[in-house]
């Protein structure tokens, strides 16, 4: 890239910044208008168990975006020699789902709960019963149907309902919306009119225990906004939220804040109807883009959209990597032990590749990576287990398959019911997130798991934040052209990548782990149970 060229471009504010709020680090991307990026930045946060809630203090999260903001302007100034005073565009994205209430003073209600936490279960079911219509867990009105349902007193003070990218935007630039991605994972959203789905919403309001409040529903819900058009401005004080220090200006135009899922999509050029992608970390889920409606309701199956309004068949699991990790983790201590420390990406690099000379049903080893609690398995509440029997071959490369295995267990398991029972079909299936920073080991894991070719794309290393940093740019553009023709046309001209194909042995073995797994699983498992037909 141009150096003095991209110095002018930050200089005159032609650019865009894309925060995302993840599950283990806020994470900010500067990018030019050419979607080119020209500096990065993170912060490290971990949610805790507080009385049983999964959360996050929105303090912290005001700390980590303005950590990362001091060190991406550090960035430019350094890399450019220029301060970074003005942005053309921002967008905020975080993960999704999730429940984050509000009074009309703008006092929070409740702590934050996060999509990872499993106690909505009566909500859940009730309202997949009602609406007839799958309503996940983690949904943000699953959480609020449960707090009626509780008894709970903050809920007749309920002005704003909203998500966690929904409330970072809010707080920058006065306005309560939500791209309409983030708000598919609040309530049922219409394709046809990209809002809440009106019939829904009113079988909802007329439940008798929510009739009893005050409020509609669509009163307290962010106005749901398609990618592509303006979301507001950023606000003095919101600048100041970025920037304590006073530097940056107000003015920016905002993006429609956007889900984690979404931000994936776009990242991997995957919002074009029959195209897919899987993210995988903390949890994983997978993105179908559907060119027609599924046959059936499934309990395993989430419908929620694109940045630009599409119809999505969501495949989420609550735990994919976080076990992967402890168990690095402490191998690097042994390492650091016996006097040869290692870096991360050293550490996973030799672990992965020891699968090379696994036995393609690792040896008969099974790993549970249930930190938390697993919707799809019915796994209640977090239960990491590493099993094996008398005649189980116990090796290295062994152990690191089943982890492997393990973490994408629950994925397949849901996968299986597009595939096999909907007959769901995608022209490219894109994988994104660390595990595939070591070439082709977990690619070609994921491939056998899910019997599909997978595609691991070069800028899908840019994760969510630069997706978000694009829908930033084009929020630019006013919707001047499609978001799958802008994306292809601006963003993805040239892109790299490699795609690799199931593995015959690979696949049978895994059919054998797969079926050890189950095995283990509590006896009401039925994942893939279909509830209703549409």
């Amino acid at each position: 890239m141009d150096l003095v060229k991209n110095a002018a471009s930050i200089e005159s504010g032609a650019t865009a910044l894309g925060v995302e709020l993840g599950s283990t680090r806020i994470k900010a991307v500067l990018v030019n208008e050419n979607c080119e990026t020209l500096a990065t930045s993170s912060f490290e946060w971990e949610n805790q168990l507080v009385d049983g809630i999964w959360t996050y203090e929105m303090s912290e999260a005001w700390k980590g975006i303005q950590t990362c903001f001091k060190e991406l302007a550090a960035d430019v100034k350094s890399r450019y020699h220029v301060s970074l005073t003005q942005i053309g565009s921002i967008g905020i994205s975080a993960m999704m789902h999730g429940y984050l209430p509000f009074d009309k003073d703008g006092k929070q209600l409740a702590p934050f709960r996060t999509w990872r936490n499993n106690i909505t279960g009566e909500a859940a079911d009730k309202l997949t019963e009602k609406l007839s219509f799958n309503i996940p867990q983690r949904w943000s009105i699953a959480h609020l149907y449960q707090a009626i349902l509780n008894g709970e007193e903050h809920v007749k003070d309920i002005d704003f309902l909203t998500t966690l990218a929904g409330y970072i935007h809010w707080q920058l630039c006065g306005e309560k919306v939500l791209g309409v991605g983030d708000a598919s994972g609040m309530f049922p959203i219409d394709e046809a009119t990209g809002d809440y789905d009106a019939g829904m919403v009113k079988i909802f309001d007329g439940l008798p225990e929510v009739a009893a409040f005050p409020w509609k529903l669509t009163a307290i819900l962010p106005k749901s906004l398609r990618a592509g058009v303006e979301a507001g401005h950023l606000t003095e004080a919101g600048a100041r939220l970025l920037d304590p220090t006073g530097t940056l200006q107000a003015g920016a135009l905002m993006a429609p804040p956007e889900g984690d899922a979404g931000t994936g999509m776009v990242s991997t050029n995957s919002v074009r109807k029959r195209t897919g992608n899987i993210s995988v970390g903390t949890s994983a889920f997978s993105m179908n883009v559907l060119d027609e409606p599924l046959k059936q309701v499934h309990r395993d199956i989430d419908i929620v959209t694109t940045p630009d309004g599409a119809n999505v068949a969501m495949v989420h699991v609550n735990n994919c990597s976080s076990d992967i990790n402890a168990w690095v983790n402490m191998f690097g201590e042994f390492a650091k032990a016996i006097g040869h420390e290692q870096t991360p990406a050293k550490l996973y690099s030799t672990l992965f590749n020891t699968v090379q000379g696994a036995d393609k049903d690792a040896g008969g080893l099974v790993n549970y990576s249930c930190l938390s609690g697993e919707n799809i398995t019915n796994v209640e509440a977090g239960r990491p287990l590493f099993v094996r029997t008398p005649h189980s071959h116990m090796s290295l490369g062994n152990f690191m398959l089943a982890q492997l295995y393990g973490a994408f267990a629950p994925l397949k398991i849901g996968m299986d019911v597009l595939i096999k029972d909907e007959g769901v079909k995608t022209d490219v299936m894109v994988a994104q997130g660390g595990l595939f920073k070591t070439p082709v080991i977990a690619q070609q894991v994921l491939s056998d798991s899910l019997g599909i070719p997978i595609t691991v794309m070069e800028t899908a290393s840019e994760g969510g934040p630069w997706g978000m940093a694009v829908l930033a740019v084009y929020a630019k553009t006013n919707g001047q052209e499609s978001l799958p023709d802008f994306l292809d046309t601006k963003v993805f001209k040239n892109p790299q990548s490699t795609t690799l194909t199931p593995n015959a042995e690979g696949v049978e073995g895994c059919k054998k782990f797969i079926a050890a797994y189950q095995e283990g699983l509590p006896l009401e498992q039925q994942a893939g149970k279909v509830v209703a037909d549409k």
